[in-house]
């Protein structure tokens, strides 16, 4: 069986290829549509618009990868139903159990792919894509409020006017804050860099609130030491989906210290985990189809039909995200259940067909 195995491997990797790089050119193509409408916007021009769409592929490969494993899997398949290959192959002892195996098997090489890709290249590629736009536009990072950005550090909230796309900050204002919650001291800059282990502000002012009097101080710089780096200001410039595992639970671990709600970005950091487990469900899902009888429009009536499923899981992937968050389900339990419920569909359909 060797030699079958490899036809296999071969034909459904193939497969599955040809149809990520088809989803990747059109959803590159779509970006390239949508980002002319901001050509010329400050030095936004044609070559950084072309850049940015091609910093955007990784992050459209995580997205596809589940996707192109069930339409691939499942036109390889007719294809081998249809050229009576696999009942050949199923009346020379190959069982569908043993088929299913070998999917298995292709399915965890994508998932690895799909892993490799969301951890190690597309939070990259993304924070690159969106400093790029933003520079050359000359964008501000949005902001949550229009006072700009809060954030809780402690005993002490910070206030940031504008954050650039290098993470510099503009007009920061820092309220210190004693045990029992008197403000004791502002401290006004006009901007604010990062250089190694702290904040450098400039053209500082501070104001200390005492029993007898206030005082107002002012320095050209000063050195500011907070947990907020500007790793944790990276979820401005990258959506919690796009974000790593590893950056993922520092910002957790962040707002958690701040007793903060972690609601979002644990249901986006188990979502890293489950995800790419996603490509073994769909060679499950995928399997049921090509045991049904062939016609002649069968090949392309189960590619529509495989992409249908394919969009229905990313939409009931998001779905059940946000009915997490307004619900306060467990995250474990928001992210998992849309690959749960595929993966049902999928050991039903296959028991039917087997019964057939």
């Amino acid at each position: 069986m060797p030699i079958v195995n490899k036809y296999l491997y071969k034909e459904i990797t193939v497969h599955v290829l040809l149809v990520i790089l088809a989803l990747m050119a059109m959803f590159s193509f779509f970006d390239l549509i949508q980002e002319l409408d901001s050509l010329g916007k400050g030095n936004y021009g044609l070559a950084n618009i072309l850049l940015f769409v091609l910093l955007s592929v990784p992050g459209h490969i995580y997205d596809i990868v589940p996707v192109a494993v069930l339409v691939g899997c499942m036109i390889s398949l007719s294809q081998l139903a249809r050229h009576s290959e696999l009942l050949v192959l199923r009346v020379s002892g190959l069982s569908v159990f043993r088929l299913a195996a070998l999917l298995l098997q292709i399915g965890l090489l994508f998932t690895l792919l799909t892993f490799l890709v969301g951890e190690l290249l597309t939070p990259i590629s993304e924070k690159m894509a969106q400093r790029l736009r933003l520079q050359a536009s000359h964008s501000l990072v949005a902001q949550e409020f229009r006072s700009g950005l809060w954030v809780k550090d402690g005993r002490n909230f910070i206030n940031v006017e504008e954050v650039l796309a290098d993470t510099s900050l503009l007009n920061v204002h820092i309220y210190e804050f004693d045990h029992e919650a008197r403000l004791i001291k502002i401290r006004n800059a006009k901007s604010a860099s990062y250089q190694q282990d702290h904040w450098r502000l400039k053209d500082v002012s501070e104001t200390q609130f005492k029993l007898d009097q206030n005082s107002v101080t002012r320095l050209a710089e000063a050195n500011w030491y907070s947990m907020v780096r500007p790793e944790l200001l990276n979820v401005l410039l990258v959506m919690p989906e796009k974000m790593s595992a590893w950056n993922l639970s520092a910002y957790i671990n962040h707002l958690s210290s701040n007793q903060q709600k972690t609601n979002r970005y644990q249901v986006a950091l188990w979502a890293k985990m489950i995800y790419p487990l996603a490509c073994l469900v769909m060679v499950i899902l995928a399997l049921p189809f090509a045991l049904l009888p062939q016609r002649s429009a069968g090949i392309s009536a189960q590619a529509l039909v495989g992409m249908l499923l394919g969009v229905s899981y990313q939409i009931l992937n998001r779905v059940f995200a946000h009915l997490g968050l307004l619900n306060d389900w467990p995250p474990l339990f928001s992210a998992m259940l849309p690959t749960l419920l595929f993966l049902l569909a999928g050991l039903i359909m296959l028991q039917l067909v087997e019964r057939r």
